[in-house]
């Protein structure tokens, strides 16, 4: 609970003034972190979310340019 609670704070805190280096970061590590929460890994989940998160704004991104 600890850890879903830092992620929160984290969260709202880095989002709030977040670069766009961070773009999907924050969100997907939230999301990953109360999904690895659940299953008792919530610090990978978080890193894992923070991964995929970057990489699908990545994705959005470059869809994005192409138009």
């Amino acid at each position: 609970m600890k850890m879903l609670a830092a992620l929160l704070v984290l969260g709202v805190a880095v989002g709030t003034g977040a670069s766009a280096n961070a773009k999907g970061c924050i969100k997907g590590a939230i999301v990953g972190g109360v999904a690895g929460h659940m299953v008792g890994h919530g610090a990978a989940g978080a890193a894992a979310g923070c991964v995929i998160g970057h990489h699908e704004a990545n994705k959005r991104q470059s869809v994005n340019q192409n138009r």
